[in-house]
């Protein structure tokens, strides 16, 4: 039987397409026509086309599918015209337009279609449903007319007069049929018609049949011999409902266009051949059937066909790992991009499939599956496609997957990335690959036992800071099915130093080295020496022992000098920051019965930048580390708990330039024993409620309380999660003493964990409460920096800052320095864990003071931001009461309502909806300002809302004037769009446009905005005049309105434009006379002057003179003279016809000209060989430029351009450098000098700071040994006289012998020598010692 196309395929295809859902599709850009003659818009025709939701920077436009013009605007904006000008038979055709993407043209808009002079253009008429149009369900039908203020008609077959018509204020009409029946079906058009003139109708447009879906069953599309052919083969398609006598219709839903069929039934069902497939017969189809009189049925079900001569790949997953053991199962699920086929498995070396899938188990996910598998089960496995037709398809190739069978996976491979050789201050990446998935990578070094490292992407870092990098390194790896069996090791890996590299850094490092071990080597000897000589010394040695304590001195010296020598460390201020968020650890098990069976620590920070996290046992020893997930945590898998896994448990998080406080130890006591408990309360207040918190690191335990003395619980919670918090309601000297808990398992209850440390509660006498407060607002978003201050009126106390009553900082940690009065708490990045209640509290070395009443710290940015309204409106009477509303979207939120300039919250609420209302009590003048609020999640870290938009309260008797002005000028090109804006303070008013001369005014609404925009398109003459605005409120008022300013709104371009110059100069000292002068060609004008104001131009003056130039005259000008003046110029005979802008004039009042900007190119840091040039730029023309630099008292260089060429001979161009500049016509007045700018060796600013202080400590050094040598030189000359002071006294022996120095109480007597006791006399000689 033969199919046919129907001569109505439009029709009918467009029928199908209110049968499908929605399908969102690009946006198109809007195309429509704009005239000047309401009556006859063909005499005068201009194009508008909009982009939908951007603005763009080019438009196109195009006709009779050919690129006719394009237009770029000055500026980016939504929509251009086109001026096509009177239609004409050379301008009649199709038209299209575009407009430029980021990445490339838009998709063309709808197709205008231009006619003959003296016809309406064709509307085109199209349906949107929401659904498939059911019964019950609402329908849209959109006519696009392509003018504006149009008449819509829609008619419908079979009806003489119109269905419906609208009158819409833009170029398009939407009628809607809501709960549609199946008397709503049939054919419908739309034609337009003017308004004047309701007799010159246009074309119809093309008719739209509506056929109501689900009325009938939906039929089933098979396919015969199957859904997968070969091109040039047959293929039948039968479509089958349950009814007789119906139409059938076969769509593809690729092509619709060219591929919608209709045929008549045979009984139930039809039948649609393809005689010859060919490739672009694949794609997806569906049926449906209907009734004469189009009442049609529900979609078949999507039969996808394939037309292909090679079969697609297949791909094989083991599961749950290609690396299986002796006697495990495996699935083998095999997955391909063809439905509805079936799939055989095949093993490499066996002709016939193993197992068998058809398409129904592969729609049910199912795989094939082996039993306990054996060795002999490894090899190479492949699935492919398994048909029960003929097909000449050719079955093309397949992916496999090797299945191993073996008691330990195999092992992996390790790489070094860029080498194995470390360069001076680089890192290697070593990266352990295996061929299965993994569940992570273990790295090992052999020269250090102790050394593992964990990874999950196996990429491990490893840096050579002072060479302990070198070594032979290994890896392994752990499979998720079997997390307690570890891979064979990888072949070993040697990572070495670097050789042959010797800097002038490395030598003086060494050289450093040696001397301070040579120094105390030598002050060892002489030590020693001393030591030694001691116990028997003649007087001519004693010189020698006074030397080698000046000696020794000497050598400390030196020593500290070395020691002072740097490598470009610099030393830190402190401040009290509040550290990085401690993390949260925990324990999860797969046994809630036995938790010690298989068990795994959690961690989790608080903070969102966290990159890594960090497992440490018992204080010290290194775990694991692991990277931070996207929900900020890390798991440690600890598996069956042993002996050696007993300890305490802690861990740290990293994020870019910090490293957390610890976690909460997790204490393992045993293989059997719940983890012990950790307690915690904060100090307590007589009188007041207490909560001990009690932390039990697994989830669903049950929690006991004890009191030292008491064997029985003093409080008993159950299963509450990891963390109970047990409550005493009024502190008394009773609930003094020490306390601890304990922890079980609900399904063990009599199982109790090892109990906690013990916390002690004792009552104290109190200092009164301190005052915490923000130096910004409470309100902050991420990023900020929040600063919080404690103070008291008692001197010397430390202080304590607390967050949801856990310590996070204080100002002396060891409790041993008292601190200030005042002290300050810096967060300098908000996170998102750093909101909520912050409190704090002194204390000095006994007694502790009561804790600061709360601040609640907010962070904005996570839920929209709500709505503040005021009740009865923003404008009252002083002494009137009034409501100000918040409307969030959640509810059970906090509300805050804030006003600008103040610290803190002015009224705070806690609501079950998802509102509040703050009531203000006789208002006065102090309320007027601007008020905003905010909500938040206090169960979330106080995350909360953005602010709300700010309303401002007016407390007075007259509502403010309105500003009024054009943007972006009142001075426009004619066909230019220009929108006028009414401004005021108030929300939820009326904004009035009127135009002098016209009877009425325009109206837009802006009942949430401050702002009333008017656009006018296309500026033309009649548009043109004086318009002023007001603005009514929507509530009863006594206020009294005001106008604002008359706006003169004119066209530019008539005249020719003028010249602006300002006297004496464009700079000009702040109190001195300016005068504008702007110059015309034609005497008689009206001139208007100009300044630009947040990029708008708003006219200043207006003034009339008799000849064809305006002086503008400004006496003593203020800094806020400052900015960009234009000036244009009109004839009385034409007020609105303007000339050009002038060019723009920049005025600067100061009275030093603006600092400059001073840039190096092309970087800061000199390299060998190689200048930097100094850029140095200004914001005044015609000026000359100087280069300073510091420690040099006459300037460096001038310059005209601002281009200074720097060398960095004999390192004279490293330094701090800074320009100015100065006019030519005032040169005695200079500019303030640009920001410094400092260049650098390329060694960087640390190293050379560093050479300089080496430089003046090595001088010094070199200075002391210098004079250690001339000490020892004078020393050495005294040896001579000493041995022949003897011959000087008639060769009497003049030695005196001393008995040993050690001997207690003899160091000061005397003894006599033989000659001297002859003599008569007793000498005495004092030793030094």
């Amino acid at each position: 039987m033969a199919w046919y196309r129907p001569g109505e395929g439009a029709t009918m295809l467009r029928t199908f397409t209110v049968l499908l859902f929605c399908i969102l599709m690009e946006p198109q850009p809007e195309l429509w026509i704009e005239s000047n003659y309401p009556q006859a818009p063909w005499e005068n025709i201009t194009l508008w086309c909009r982009s939908p939701s951007r603005i763009s920077s080019k438009f196109l436009l195009l006709k009779d599918r050919t690129q006719m013009t394009w237009i770029r605007p000055s500026y980016k904006t939504f929509q251009v015209s086109f001026p096509i000008g009177a239609l004409t038979k050379s301008n009649i055709g199709l038209y299209r337009c575009c407009y430029w993407k980021e990445t490339g043209w838009s998709k063309p808009s709808k197709v205008l279609e231009l006619e003959a002079p003296g016809q309406l253009p064709k509307p085109i008429f199209w349906i949107q449903a929401e659904t498939p149009p059911l019964p019950g369900c609402n329908v849209n039908i959109l006519c696009h007319g392509w003018l504006q203020d149009l008449v819509f008609m829609l008619f419908k077959e079979g009806y003489a007069d119109p269905v419906d018509y609208q009158v819409p204020s833009g170029t398009m009409a939407i009628f809607s049929i809501d709960n549609m029946t199946p008397e709503d079906e049939g054919v419908y058009v739309c034609r337009t018609h003017i308004q004047m003139s309701p007799t010159l109708w246009s074309e119809p447009s093309n008719p739209l049949k509506l056929v109501v879906a689900g009325l009938y069953p939906k039929p089933t599309l098979t396919a015969y011999p199957g859904p997968i052919m070969a091109p040039g083969e047959s293929l039948s398609l039968r479509c089958q409902g349950p009814i007789y006598g119906m139409t059938f219709a076969l769509m593809r839903l690729e092509d619709l266009e060219k591929s919608f069929y209709h045929k008549k039934p045979i009984k139930n069902e039809a039948y649609f051949f393809f005689r010859s497939l060919k490739i672009q017969d694949s794609g997806h189809y569906l049926c449906f059937y209907y009734d004469g009189s189009y009442r049609g049925s529900l979609l078949s079900d999507v039969l996808k066909i394939w037309v292909t001569d090679t079969f697609p790949k297949t791909w094989l997953l083991a599961r749950p790992n290609p690396v299986v053991q002796v006697g495990q199962n495996v699935s083998l699920r095999c997955r391909g991009p063809m439905d509805g086929v079936g799939l055989a498995l095949y093993k490499k070396g066996e002709d016939k499939p193993l197992q068998f899938l058809d398409a129904t188990s592969i729609n049910n996910t199912k795989s094939f599956i082996l039993n306990n598998v054996t060795n002999s089960d490894s090899g190479v496995y492949s699935c492919r496609y398994h048909l029960t037709w003929k097909t000449s398809i050719r079955m093309a190739s397949h992916n496999s997957v090797e299945l191993l069978v073996v008691d330990k996976p195999p092992k992996p491979s390790l790489s070094a990335w860029p080498s194995t050789v470390f360069k001076l201050g680089k890192s290697i990446i070593l990266q352990c690959r295996a061929s299965h998935p993994v569940l992570e990578f273990s790295l090992e070094w052999e020269e250090r036992a102790t050394f593992q490292k964990f990874s999950v992407d196996g990429d491990f870092i490893i840096s050579n800071a002072d060479g302990k990098g070198t070594g032979t390194y290994s890896c392994s790896y752990r499979l998720v099915a079997h997390p307690n069996i570890w891979s064979h090791r990888s072949e070993p890996l040697k990572l070495m130093g670097p050789a042959g590299f010797l800097t002038w850094n490395y030598i003086l490092n060494e050289a450093i080295r040696l001397s301070l071990f040579m120094q105390l080597v030598a002050l060892l000897f002489i030590v020693l020496w001393i030591k030694w000589k001691c116990r028997r010394l003649r007087i001519r040695e004693a010189w020698l022992l006074g030397t080698a304590q000046g000696v020794t001195m000497l050598f400390i010296v030196t020593a500290l000098l070395c020691c002072g020598l740097c490598t470009g460390v610099l030393i830190e201020e402190n401040e009290i920051i509040l550290p990085t968020p401690k993390p949260e650890m925990w324990a999860e098990t797969t046994f809630p019965l036995a938790p010690w069976k298989n068990l795994t620590l959690w961690c989790r920070s608080p903070s969102g930048s966290t990159k890594e996290f960090v497992l440490l046992k018992d204080g010290t020893g290194w775990i694991a580390t692991r990277p931070a997930t996207e929900q900020v945590r890390a798991a440690f898998p600890l598996g069956a708990l042993t002996q050696s896994h007993s300890g305490s448990y802690h861990c740290h998080s990293w994020e870019e330039m910090a490293v957390s406080e610890p976690s909460e130890a997790l204490e393992l006591v045993g293989t059997d024993i719940l983890p012990k408990p950790a307690i915690s309360a904060p100090p307590p207040i007589p009188g007041q409620k207490l909560q001990i918190l009690c932390k039990g690191w697994l989830e669903g335990l049950g929690f006991a309380l004890y009191k030292e003395g008491k064997k029985e619980p003093v409080q008993q919670l159950g299963a509450v999660g990891r963390e109970a918090f047990f409550t005493i309601q009024r502190m008394e000297t009773k609930d003094e003493g020490n306390y601890t808990c304990r922890t079980h398992t609900v399904k063990h209850p009599f199982k109790w964990s090892q109990p906690s440390e013990p916390v002690e509660l004792v009552l104290q006498e109190l200092y009164p409460k301190p005052f915490i407060k923000t130096q910004a607002s409470p309100v902050v978003t991420l990023g900020d920096r929040v600063t919080f201050a404690c103070s008291t009126h008692l001197q010397h106390m430390s202080f304590i800052i607390y967050k949801d009553g856990i310590e996070v900082a204080s100002s002396d940690k060891s409790w041993t320095k008292p601190g200030p009065s005042t002290c300050h708490f810096v967060i300098f990045s908000v996170g998102v864990a750093h909101g909520g209640n912050y409190s704090c509290r002194y204390f000095d070395f006994v007694v502790w003071s009561e804790p600061s009443d709360p601040v609640e710290l907010v962070v904005s940015g996570f839920y929209p931001k709500p709505t503040l309204l005021a009740k009865p409106g923003p404008m009252l009477l002083p002494g009137k009461d009034v409501t100000l509303r918040c409307q969030g979207t959640f509810q059970g939120m906090r509300f805050a309502l804030l006003q600008e300039g103040t610290r803190v919250p002015i009224q705070i609420q806690s609501v079950s909806g998802n509102s509040a209302d703050f009531l203000l009590h006789t208002v006065g003048t102090e309320y007027f300002g601007n008020y905003s609020c905010v909500y938040y999640d206090t169960t979330m870290s106080n995350r909360g809302s953005n602010l709300s938009a700010l309303l401002m309260l007016w407390v007075n008797d007259t509502f403010p004037k309105p500003e009024f002005f054009a943007e972006p000028t009142s001075v426009v090109p004619m066909g230019y769009n220009v929108t006028l804006w009414c401004q005021g303070p108030v929300h939820g008013v009326r904004y009035i446009l009127h135009k002098e001369g016209d009877a009425t005014s325009l109206q837009r609404w802006g009942p949430i905005s401050y702002d009333g925009a008017f656009p006018i398109h296309n500026v033309s003459r009649a548009k043109t005049g004086r318009y002023s605005c007001c603005y009514h409120p929507n509530w009863t008022t006594s206020l009294k309105i005001q106008t604002s300013d008359t706006l003169e709104l004119m066209i530019s371009g008539f005249l020719p434009k003028p010249s602006l110059l300002a006297l004496p100069g464009p700079m000009v000292v702040p109190g001195e006379n300016m005068t504008f002068q702007c110059q015309g060609e034609f005497p008689n004008s009206t001139f208007v002057l100009l300044k630009e104001k947040e990029g708008i131009l708003k006219p200043i003056r207006r003034q009339r003179p008799r000849r064809d130039r305006a002086d503008f005259r400004v006496s003593a000008v203020r800094v806020d003279n400052s900015g960009i003046y234009s000036c244009v110029y009109y004839l009385d005979s034409a007020p609105f016809a303007a000339s050009n802008h002038s060019d723009s004039l920049e005025i600067w009042v100061t009275d030093k000209p603006p600092k400059p900007s001073l840039a190096a190119s092309p970087s800061t840091v000199f390299k060998l060989g190689e200048d930097i040039t100094l850029q140095c730029r200004g914001p005044l023309p015609g000026v000359e430029f100087v280069l300073e630099h510091d420690g040099e008292e006459a300037p460096q260089q001038f310059s005209e351009d601002g281009d200074f060429v720097i060398n960095n001979l004999e390192g004279k161009g490293i330094g701090n450098y800074s320009c100015s500049y100065r006019l030519q016509a005032y040169p005695d007045i200079w500019s303030e000098p640009s920001d410094s700018l400092e260049l650098v060796g390329e060694a960087g600013p640390d190293a050379q700071e560093c050479t300089v202080g080496n430089i003046v400590r090595s001088t010094l050094i070199v200075v002391v040994i210098v004079a250690l040598g001339v000490v020892l030189a004078i020393e050495w000359k005294k040896w001579p006289r000493l041995r022949t002071r003897g011959s000087e006294t008639d060769g009497r022996d003049q030695t005196i012998a001393l008995e040993e120095c050690n001997q207690e109480g003899e160091a000061g007597t005397t003894t006599n020598s033989p000659s001297s006791t002859s003599q008569g006399m007793s000498v005495e000689v004092p030793v030094p010692v």
